[in-house]
């Protein structure tokens, strides 16, 4: 089976019932609404922002896709590149490209004009397709796209250096194309998330994908009566994949633009929501705004909201625990994957686990996992080494890149570059990344236990934990903290509060900053290496 068998088979069995909702706070002033300033519009201005298709209006959009593509010559294994903000057609242009048999190459929002044009051309995408809040950067590197054919805008107001994707698809048959497809061929290009270095061009099979929609299910028992919230960036595998429990079980899912706290408990209530997906710190602003009195659970309706799951980072056990106390009846839960292992689910907590708050899991369904040495020897339960997993998700290889797979890549296995542990009873912590491990006096330093540490602290909002350069020492540990909001903080304070901390692990050096992080929430520890090691990126990617 392939994935698009999944939506044509909804589209069939549930052709009238919704499958997505897009909620889009307005802007004003640049920024998102205040739900209280957005309670002021007029209530028929509000439709706007509150969108919504069918599982069959879902498939045709696809299928209209697919077969613009075939029309424009566009063949099995071809590239198209989609740079989208969420939205309601993200979806639907992703399924639509892999009806066509092309491989879809979804992009970073955030990228650069030159990112954008050094990742197209590194997949060699052969159409790209963006949207209003990217026309500046495409067009500033329209003639660098070495092999780009077409170029399609999503939105109001076509540039004139590309083509209108809704005038387009108008004339498009909405019948599904006949494209024969399996498991084994190609389907995705995903990019690394170069928080370590430039971005690596990650191709996967259909079997990945349909791999995927069996473990998220697996993990979390979605139903056709669960509403699934979705706020991370569709471009990454995890966001995506969380949302493939949606559409194996043929339920609504809810895309949310915006990360105020008020507006997700407001879309969880409003929407019925039973699944959210939540990083770190939309977790933490979600407590703190209850904390301060902004937002009163008892004036929601959340008795629905049966599960709250934490991924691509590691997840403070703090954290849980007040999460826990604020929603005592939650299932809690968490993932780790990588997007060489087509996102979340390789390694799984589960939620009968919630006594092993601070591990990652075991092996996730349908994965193998170990932890091995620098030889690629197993080592012993207790002991650091680097996690491996093994499974019909992980990467077939890195596009054109045979040193790079080679690095990672061995008789199945994928060599995760993250340094973990193993315990008495078989549960997975994670340790650190491999290169971010800090040598101080010969001593190897793990930053995520520190950070973990220092995040109990109840004025403390986020932390990241760098090695600074040391004649003496070789490396010292500098610790970067970004306070809560109305809080008050010295180093001293600090320095007392990490007395319990045994003496190598202290930090050498306090920092009051914010902590950069990407869209899947991690530290972007490049940037800090630059700011405060004088290290620029470029070095600090030949570095890692």
């Amino acid at each position: 089976m392939v994935i698009t068998e999944l939506l044509e088979k909804n589209a069939r069995l549930y052709a009238d019932e919704v499958s997505l909702v897009e909620i889009n706070p307005p802007m004003g002033e640049g920024k998102r609404l205040t739900w209280k300033e957005y309670a002021l519009i007029e209530t028929s201005n509000k439709e706007a922002f509150r969108t919504q298709i069918t599982w069959s209006e879902f498939d045709k959009k696809a299928n209209r896709f697919a077969n613009l593509l075939l029309s424009r010559g566009i063949k099995k294994g071809d590239k198209v590149a989609i740079l989208l903000m969420n939205c309601l057609e993200w979806l639907p242009i992703y399924f639509g490209i892999l009806k066509a048999g092309a491989m879809a190459v979804p992009l970073n929002y955030r990228y650069t004009a030159d990112e954008i044009a050094y990742c197209v051309n590194l997949a060699q995408t052969d159409v790209l397709i963006f949207g209003p809040e990217f026309t500046g950067r495409v067009e500033a590197v329209e003639n660098k796209m070495k092999n780009v054919r077409y170029t399609f805008y999503l939105g109001e107001d076509c540039p004139t250096f590309a083509e209108s994707y809704d005038d387009l698809v108008t004339y498009c048959t909405a019948r599904a194309p006949e494209i024969p497809l399996t498991e084994e061929d190609d389907a995705a290009i995903y990019f690394s998330s170069g928080t370590t270095g430039f971005p690596k061009a990650i191709v996967h099979k259909h079997r990945s994908l349909i791999h995927s929609c069996r473990v998220e299910q697996n993990h979390h028992g979605q139903s056709r009566d669960d509403v699934f919230l979705c706020i991370p960036p569709l471009y990454h595998t995890g966001a995506k994949m969380h949302w493939f429990g949606s559409l194996i079980s043929g339920s609504k899912a809810v895309l949310l633009k915006g990360v105020k706290p008020e507006w997700i408990i407001r879309t969880i209530s409003e929407e019925k929501c039973t699944i959210v997906w939540l990083l770190v710190p939309w977790a933490q602003d979600i407590l703190d705004a209850i904390d301060r009195g902004e937002i009163k659970i008892e004036d929601y309706e959340l008795e629905q909201w049966r599960l709250m799951h934490i991924g691509a980072q590691p997840v403070p056990p703090s954290l849980i625990k007040r999460w826990k106390q604020r929603f005592p009846n939650h299932a809690y839960d968490t993932n780790y994957g990588l997007s060489e292992s087509i996102g979340p689910g390789c390694v799984h907590l589960g939620v009968e686990n919630i006594h092993k708050v601070g591990a990652i899991g075991k092996a996730g369904y349908g994965w193998e996992i170990k932890i091995v040495d620098e030889h690629r020897n197993t080592v012993e339960k207790g002991d650091v080494g680097e996690l491996a997993v093994k499974g019909n998700g992980v990467m077939e290889c890195y596009f054109n890149d045979e040193k790079a797979t080679a690095e990672v890549l061995a008789d199945g296995w994928l060599f995760t570059g993250d340094m973990a542990r193993e315990d008495e009873d078989g549960f997975i912590y994670l340790v650190d990344r491999k290169k971010d491990v800090i040598i101080s006096g010969g001593e190897n330093i793990y930053p995520v236990q520190i950070e973990d540490f220092l995040r109990s602290c109840s004025k403390i909002k986020d932390v990241a934990v760098i090695g600074l350069p040391d004649k003496r020492l070789g490396e010292i540990t500098a610790a970067i903290i970004e306070v809560k909001e109305g809080c008050e903080m010295s180093e001293e304070e600090v320095n007392d509060f990490c007395l319990d901390l045994p003496r190598y692990k202290r930090p050498h050096k306090v920092i009051f900053a914010d902590v950069p992080r990407n869209p899947t929430g991690k530290i972007e520890k490049p940037k800090l290496r630059e700011i405060y090691c004088g290290e620029s990126l470029v070095e600090s990617q030949i570095k890692n």
